[in-house]
């Protein structure tokens, strides 16, 4: 093998699905000399992170913490912990990532009963109510801001119809994390996993969680063991709680560096603050994108702030126009997924990237590629 030049890469406007562009202060904050995963400074930067999580969050729940692999990971996590072989999960899907919950479900042994929804459309409580008669739930899964169709999923009434069937309420919030209203324990919600890539604006790789309590009576009442030994709660909780931390795996200790300067950011702006720019921005964006022709598949009342998806005009090649941005602009934008795939683009305006530079940057070369 001949010599390996230095890396180099391009600086892009990200703009698509994620990850999204990251705040200088953050990626200095990687930089930062390492120590070790048990230092007692390290473990002071943990209990940073896992008190900024629970504000982000508006929860109280003691078990909150960052699971050390991405938002797929916390997937995982939430449904290994709470589900044994012969339950019954009740899981809501209209996209992508619906799906992926149903696979890990009946992975863990369980039976999936699913609530199904065209995808670009949201999940019916009627259909939700009738699924949960229909079976003896232990939990019910949905996603609150579908990534691959731009939805976002009105939470309330789904959460106390789960609740008076007696289930967990286990929430997807990868993509709405840090970027609009999520309230845990407001809206009841019994377990939730996100990334840090999306509106948090970290580097990808970590995974913030949370558990109720009645979730916990769950993970403490099994009979059998979690079939995941990395993501077994019983062993990681043990990692975060207390002075004195059992060792349980390395922690990727520049990651959460990053992690806990772009919480400190998210939290010196305000979450309401944050939650008004990245709808500002969204509207913005709207105006624009309708002038030159685009229709947005979600309905107004049900669409992402941070991730828009927009039909491709008739006539306009997906690839090409996307490979133009990227080339010729340094702009990323993302395309459709499953049945949408050279169908609809993807638009993130996510954390850093929900700015008004960027959309306007974004406008104008769109108007000279299509």
């Amino acid at each position: 093998m001949g010599k390996i030049d230095e890396m180099k890469t391009s600086t892009r406007v990200l703009m698509g699905p994620g990850p999204s562009d990251v705040h200088p202060r953050v990626l200095r904050a990687m930089a930062t000399p390492l120590v070790g995963h048990l230092d007692p400074e390290f473990l002071v930067v943990m209990d940073d992170i896992k008190l900024m999580v629970q504000e982000t969050l508006q929860t109280k729940n003691d078990l909150t913490f960052v699971v050390s692999a991405p938002g797929s990971a916390g997937m995982e996590t939430c449904l290994v912990n709470l589900l044994e072989p012969g339950d019954e999960a009740v899981i809501c899907i209209n996209g992508v990532f619906g799906n992926r919950m149903a696979d890990i479900v009946e992975r863990c042994g369980a039976k999936v009963i699913k609530v199904e929804a065209d995808w670009g459309k949201t999940i019916d409580p009627e259909a939700v109510k009738k699924a949960l008669a229909s079976c003896n739930p232990k939990l019910l899964a949905i996603v609150h801001a579908e990534t691959s169709t731009g939805v976002l999923q009105p939470l309330e009434e789904i959460s106390k119809l789960t609740k008076n069937a007696g289930a967990l309420f286990v929430v997807d919030a990868v993509t709405s994390y840090c970027g609009t209203h999520l309230k845990v324990d407001e809206w009841g919600i019994d377990a939730l996993y996100s990334g840090s890539q999306k509106c948090l604006s970290a580097p990808p790789g970590l995974s913030p969680v949370t558990f109720s309590q009645a979730a916990i009576d769950v993970l403490d009442n099994r009979k059998t063991k979690v079939q995941s030994w990395f993501l077994d709660l019983t062993l990681v909780k043990n990692y975060w709680a207390g002075a004195k931390r059992a060792y349980h795996h390395t922690a990727p200790i520049s990651a959460m560096y990053a992690m806990r300067e772009a919480l400190r950011i998210v939290l010196e702006e305000g979450l309401e603050n944050r939650f008004a720019r990245h709808q500002k921005n969204h509207e913005l964006l709207r105006d624009g994108l309708e002038s030159l022709g685009f229709e947005f598949l979600v309905e107004k009342q049900y669409r992402l702030p941070m991730l828009n998806a927009v039909r491709i005009p008739e006539g306009v090649n997906d690839v090409e126009v996307r490979k133009r941005l990227l080339e010729e602009y340094n702009i990323e934008i993302g395309g459709g997924l499953g049945p949408f795939a050279g169908k609809i683009w993807r638009i993130g305006l996510m954390g850093e990237s929900s700015d008004a530079n960027h959309v306007n940057m974004l406008l104008a070369a769109l108007k000279d590629v299509m």
